[in-house]
């Protein structure tokens, strides 16, 4: 029983430590974003590095998931004789949720687990020390170039795949389940609201910060050489996966449940 209540403690603990520095390493990324000279070459080559190197995986996600989305609703609104709207379940689908949530999934997964694996590669060699023996701070010169690219990207990621899961959908509906061109469209724009499309982009702005600052934690606190740098990317994409999961559920229920737009 003691040594039940002990791990359960210490792993309290770890959580409490992890939240911490988690919150202080947002806190000074932050401050150091504001902060002169602006490395606006570092910035640039992470933006081509995640939105447009990201662009050919996001879109096969994203027409995937719109055709998968309008073949299963199609097959329960056929029996009701219902099809025309698949076209704004589609849409509302995708743009609510489905568009900012898998994009930041396969952002994580492919630009977190880059991120994790190059600073904790720099922090085993020592790149990391020797930048702060020349008076070089890690934040200002690795953090904060990410973070503005994964702020700024993953929103136009977004949008990004909002557009083609919808093209993915009229695939389906017209094309494969005979819907009109002109019905389809009107369907999938007459229900879609602006708050649909703005609270997937927000969400997007939330998620990019949670692949950044998670991704770097996990990199720049690496130890035990090659294996704690695989520890550490496993560790990066799990947790950002949960983060992501876990804030999408939360700002759902504060943007149709609590907020009133």
């Amino acid at each position: 029983m003691n040594g039940w209540i002990t791990t359960l403690g210490e792993r309290f603990l770890n959580f409490i430590r992890y939240a911490g520095g988690i919150s202080v390493l947002f806190v000074r990324t932050v401050f150091w974003v504001f902060v002169p000279p602006f490395k606006r070459r570092q910035i640039l080559d992470q933006m081509v590095k995640i939105g447009v190197d990201s662009l050919p995986i996001v879109f096969l996600t994203s027409l995937f998931t719109g055709m998968v989305l309008a073949l299963q609703s199609a097959y329960q609104m056929q029996k009701m004789e219902a099809k025309l709207y698949i076209a704004s379940l589609v849409a509302l689908s995708i743009t609510r949720e489905l568009g900012p949530v898998l994009t930041a999934l396969v952002v994580a997964g492919r630009i977190g687990a880059s991120i994790a694996a190059e600073l904790g590669t720099m922090k085993v060699t020592e790149q990391i020390d020797a930048l702060e023996t020349l008076a070089t701070n890690p934040i200002k010169y690795l953090v904060v170039p990410r973070f503005i690219a994964l702020f700024f990207m993953l929103p136009l990621l977004t949008i990004y795949a909002d557009i083609v899961g919808i093209f993915g959908g009229y695939m389906i509906g017209v094309w494969r389940l005979n819907i009109l061109h002109n019905l389809y469209w009107d369907m999938t724009w007459n229900p879609l609201h602006i708050k649909d499309i703005v609270t997937g982009i927000i969400k997007a702005f939330a998620f990019g910060v949670i692949i950044c600052i998670v991704a770097c934690y996990e990199g720049m606190r690496v130890e035990g050489g090659a294996e704690g740098v695989g520890a550490a990317t496993t560790k990066a994409v799990v947790i950002s996966f949960i983060l992501i999961i876990a804030a999408d559920c939360l700002f759902t229920a504060l943007f149709y449940f609590g907020f009133a737009f």
